[in-house]
């Protein structure tokens, strides 16, 4: 006759095996159109993202409007947020997180 793991004396604990993933607010610098994949791949993730558009902006305007375009069309398909913080960053979130806009009165 088998005995179960109670009958023995052990304890079972219940572990979940859904592991909680840490969200990490990340600085990057938008150097070229190619870091436009790493930053959705970085929110796609669950990460919030500060980027600075400058490095890019000094190269060229057009191929910086083309990145922040293509950053707006992906959080609005998935759900996240984009938002300019200055002249020189953009926040991007992830689908959970969204971005507090203060309306100004006039």
């Amino acid at each position: 006759m088998s005995r179960s793991p109670a009958d023995a004396g052990v304890k079972l604990l219940n572990v979940s095996s859904k592991v909680e993933r840490s969200t990490y607010v990340k600085a990057y610098p938008l150097s070229n159109l190619s870091d436009v994949d790493q930053i959705k791949n970085e929110v796609k993730l669950g990460n919030i993202l500060i980027v600075r558009i400058t490095p890019l902006a000094k190269k060229s305007v057009e191929e910086t409007k083309i990145a922040v375009n293509e950053l707006c069309e992906y959080v609005r398909d998935e759900g996240g947020d984009i938002a300019r913080l200055g002249e020189e960053r953009i926040v991007v979130t992830p689908r959970a997180v969204r971005i507090w806009r203060e309306r100004i009165s006039s």
